[in-house]
């Protein structure tokens, strides 16, 4: 069965505006106004936010996982997720509030906002400070890099094994945690655009993301932005195939929150068409279902076992 969602208009708040301020405010415990819904005695996390209607989702605007358009909505396959989720659990708006990828989870667990919504890979180490659903997305990674490709760049092992090659990696982001694990000295920035503007400007000979993202942006580009993106790969690391999946975050005293998501979640991972109806105007493909050949769970993922 095909289902067609209603999509809402998602609101960004007055407050992504701010958070060219962001880190501050994602690293500031003293106070202030906090994005998140916080339950009274004897209510529950889900309870508050269907009586608010309204829950706030952190986004590091990644195309097209999660990011704001041209019109100040937010939108993308993540949030498409969320749209339909929380609206079957009769929490009828989601606001976004913008931040750097690597602050995500400082924020969620400071209460500016509810859960992350990023299309987050879920890591060992990400799962020792937050609580994950279970697999929305797999994917692979690409290289994006100056057209022709001059230093002939497939995979993560290739740059480590190039002269003078100079990568980069999004701050957080897992390619970064590669390059680390490599012997590689990438560069770090704070978004995917930054990344495209490290290789246009020469600062970078490679930058490394998830497939589908670089091929958005390259997609929506405009005109020819002097760059492409080599075929997707598994990046091996120690021998060990590094299988990606991303989920929704929750603070991990919202246990109850996040398995009222999954009960909504399963059933649209679980079935192709419905997957395909949620995220597939955003170019997800039957290729990044968590299914198939892809059976790891968010246990095994956060226990690093990754086959």
């Amino acid at each position: 069965m095909t289902t067609t969602s209603t999509r809402r208009r998602v609101a960004i708040p007055a407050a992504a505006a701010a958070l060219a301020l962001g880190l501050a405010a994602c690293s500031d415990d003293s106070g202030g106004d906090d994005g998140a819904a916080e339950p009274s005695e004897g209510q529950s996390k889900l309870e508050a936010l269907q009586e608010a209607g309204t829950i706030t989702v952190g986004f590091a605007g990644e195309a097209p996982y999660s990011f704001e358009n041209d019109e100040g909505e937010l939108v993308g396959a993540s949030v498409a997720l969320q749209e339909r989720i929380w609206g079957e659990l009769g929490i009828e708006n989601v606001e976004g509030v913008q931040a750097e990828f690597g602050q995500l989870i400082q924020g969620l667990n400071a209460g500016r906002w509810d859960v992350v919504a990023a299309g987050m890979s879920i890591l060992p180490e990400r799962c020792e400070q937050a609580i994950f659903s279970e697999p929305e997305f797999q994917y692979t990674t690409a290289l994006l890099v100056p057209e022709g490709n001059p230093d002939n760049l497939s995979d993560m092992q290739s740059i480590a094994e190039a002269q003078d090659v100079q990568m980069a990696a999004m701050t957080g982001a897992i390619e970064a945690t590669y390059a680390a694990d490599l012997g590689i000295d990438a560069i770090e920035v704070g978004n995917p655009q930054d990344g495209m503007d490290a290789v246009t400007g020469g600062r970078a000979d490679v930058f490394a993301l998830t497939g589908i993202s670089l091929n958005w942006m390259v997609d929506n580009a405009g005109e020819d932005p002097g760059v492409e993106v080599t075929d997707t790969f598994v990046a091996t690391i120690d021998g060990v195939e590094q299988l990606g999946a991303g989920g929704t975050v929750f603070r991990t005293e919202d246990t109850e929150l996040r398995d009222a998501y999954n009960e909504q979640l399963a059933p649209i991972v679980d079935d192709e068409d419905e997957y395909l109806s949620v995220v597939g105007d955003w170019g997800f493909t039957a290729g990044e279902r968590p299914a198939g050949d892809f059976t790891l769970t968010t246990e095994d993922l956060c226990a690093g076992e990754l086959g």
